[in-house]
């Protein structure tokens, strides 16, 4: 939004309230709770002709049919028919405009003025010996295939139940649950995706460097193709397998089909013996004084509505500059939820190298909805649609604002790891639960999650800061959301407000001060594997 007007309210929050982004929109956003009823009067003096829900758009001027509909200052959609100034606009009357091409793209060519580095601000967290940090001390059991976890899943709870509360500096033991490994076309080009991915979560910063797997033993995603030699960082002579004359990491693998296990007992008490040595290396781990740069933000939004783009990603926004300017990486992803902006993605660009990289993932990712006979309309949901977002392209505005005003720096595929500090464009799916799964093997050791329409969405690996885009969800759902960025809309908070209290949150946060709702509650979702390749 950086050629937009201020955001402002029209009136009080007591009386009928619109929110208009950009001097250029002729629609703007209810923002009463509930809704405005036919014939309120705003104070520009226009009357509305319709009920307009809570979030939903209110055209401010008489609409011609195929008149482009702007908000963000750019057209959202063309009327399919003349709507008069007052009348709800809902994505029925609306054409969608065509995907922005690939080609022609403004490239690098916003070069903003560097921002102040932002110094003296740590949080404490576990550093590992390969120079990352965690912001927690998790034990994590990687399982190769499907197949084992309901094995895994009952000595994990067992773990918990008899060994955890003997090691009280490991905050927690998951099994890395998945759907893959094995019914695959596992040599198929595009099963590196699914192969790194798990691979890369497996070397997450929260789990300091402590490498368990479960196996089945006859699946295709054998262990030693998951994790090869040298894939696992040497932690000390603990870990140390003897391989001659170079050290390398031991991979440590309990196998179900081993013949030394009879009965089911013997596989659960072997996944606990393994699971013991690995907890007491991590409960030697102590919390340090570290640099605010140390953190890998994921930012991600789900359950969207039409203020997301006004309240929550802008206010995620500011934060991430904040992060950048410490020094920390901070990573935004949803493919098709940033598409329909690339211009204003590769125009930020760091360097022409970035932004081909980008343009080369938003390419892989048309022909892949291609080949599924979808396209990017398929993204927008039921609840989008009732929170007020007509469209993709409507959301797509809305969810770019997430990643702040800084230069993009890097691109990652999908199931990558960072290698660098700055911005990243991490592409994935737009799914929570697969986005959620890629940002954890990119490396990402806070994750911040914005919802209008609200989800109790999180994860166990890493913690999950919620935001709420309205009060009224952020009222009723008050042990679930994090933050309220609500306040915004109604004008008791400024973006830089909440920006700054998500950023001192998520420095609390880190530093395991205090727990996200979700850690709380545990709530935590499963993992979820992107799979473009063939299933067998």
């Amino acid at each position: 939004m950086s050629d937009a007007a201020p955001l402002s309210a029209s009136a009080p929050a007591q009386a009928p309230l619109t929110i208009r982004m950009h001097v250029r929109d002729n629609v703007a956003i209810v923002a009463n709770d509930g809704g405005l009823p036919p014939g309120s009067i705003l104070p520009s003096g226009l009357v509305l002709r319709d009920r307009v829900p809570q979030g939903h758009k209110v055209a401010l001027v008489d609409l011609a049919a195929q008149a482009p509909v702007l908000r963000y200052g750019i057209p959202i959609g063309y009327a399919l028919q003349e709507i008069p100034a007052g009348s709800w606009v809902h994505e029925r009357l609306l054409q969608m405009p065509d995907a922005r091409g690939l080609d022609n793209l403004p490239i690098a060519t916003v070069k903003p003025e560097p921002l102040p580095p932002l110094e003296g601000y740590s949080f404490e967290g576990f550093r590992n010996a390969d120079g990352s940090v965690g912001t927690r001390n998790i034990l994590a059991i990687t399982q190769t295939v499907q197949c084992v976890a309901g094995v895994t899943d009952f000595a994990v709870q067992r773990i918990k139940a008899e060994l955890l509360p003997k090691f009280p500096n490991v905050d927690d033991v998951v099994a890395l649950e998945h759907g893959y490994g094995c019914g695959v076309a596992i040599d198929a080009p595009d099963a590196i995706i699914p192969i790194r991915t798990l691979r890369n979560i497996s070397l997450n910063p929260n789990f300091g460097g402590e490498v368990m797997v479960v196996s089945l033993g006859c699946e295709k995603l054998q262990p030693e193709r998951l994790l090869p030699p040298g894939s696992i960082p040497l932690i000390d002579e603990r870990n140390v397998a003897d391989v001659g004359n170079t050290a390398e990491a031991k991979l440590d693998v309990v196998c179900l089909q081993d013949d030394a296990h009879v009965g089911f007992m013997s596989m659960v008490e072997s996944i606990m013996r393994q699971a013991e040595e690995h907890l007491e290396r991590l409960n030697a781990r102590q919390r340090e004084t570290v640099p605010a740069s140390e953190l890998v933000v994921g930012v991600q939004c789900g359950g969207s509505d039409a203020f997301s783009g006004v309240t929550a990603n802008p206010a995620v926004g500011f934060c991430t500059d904040l992060l950048v300017r410490a020094g920390a990486s901070v990573m935004f992803s949803e493919t098709t939820e940033v598409r329909d902006g690339i211009d204003q993605l590769t125009s930020r660009a760091s360097t022409p190298e970035v932004a081909a990289a980008m343009i080369k993932e938003m390419a892989w990712y048309d022909a892949y909805l291609q080949r599924g006979q979808v396209d990017r309309s398929a993204n927008t949901t039921p609840g989008n649609k009732k929170g007020g977002l007509s469209n993709i392209v409507e959301k797509a505005m809305g969810s770019i604002v997430k990643s702040g005003s800084v230069p993009i720096t890097g691109v990652l595929a999908p199931g990558e790891k960072l290698k660098q500090k700055g911005l990243t464009y991490a592409a994935t799916p737009a799914s929570d639960f697969i986005c959620g799964t890629l940002q954890l093997a990119a490396g990402m050791n806070l994750h911040v999650f914005t919802t209008g329409r609200g989800t109790p969405y999180g994860l166990a690996q890493v913690p999950v800061i919620k935001v709420a885009t309205r009060s009224d969800l952020a009222r009723r759902w008050h042990d679930l959301m994090d933050v309220n960025a609500g306040t915004i809309a109604d004008g008791s908070c400024s973006i830089e407000d909440v920006g700054w209290e998500l950023f001192q949150l998520m420095l609390d946060v880190a530093s395991g001060r205090k727990k996200t709702w979700a850690e709380h509650w545990k709530l935590h979702n499963a993992l979820v594997l992107f799979n473009p390749a063939p299933v067998t």
